[in-house]
């Protein structure tokens, strides 16, 4: 890991077409920093990255015991706590067919 001290309004450039600008500092442990990269280089942050992918392993593992009727939008929503995960088959069934035990 590179490791490297910068001003505000000090620049860094990876790469031939990739500026990263220091914006602003010193308001508490917060840095913000600007970054100037074309469309098609991906850039998020870790925390959100490693989110999504725990919510995508959780749906993996979840989806083999899942009922054949989900579908692969509504397994996406339960895994990210959108909507509620499918019925039980039994309970799911009784509500296909308009009646509940």
């Amino acid at each position: 890991m590179l490791v490297l001290t910068r001003k505000i309004g000090e620049k860094i450039i990876i790469g031939n077409n990739i500026t990263v600008t220091i914006l602003d500092g010193g308001r508490g442990e917060g840095v913000r920093i600007g970054i100037d990269a074309p469309r098609d280089v991906a850039i998020h942050r870790s925390e959100v990255v490693d989110a999504v992918s725990a919510n995508n392993r959780a749906a993996v593992e979840g989806s083999t015991g899942a009922s054949a009727a989900e579908s692969p939008e509504q397994l996406i929503l339960a895994s990210l706590g959108l909507a509620p995960a499918a019925a039980e088959p039994a309970e799911a069934e009784a509500a296909d067919q308009g009646r509940t035990d």
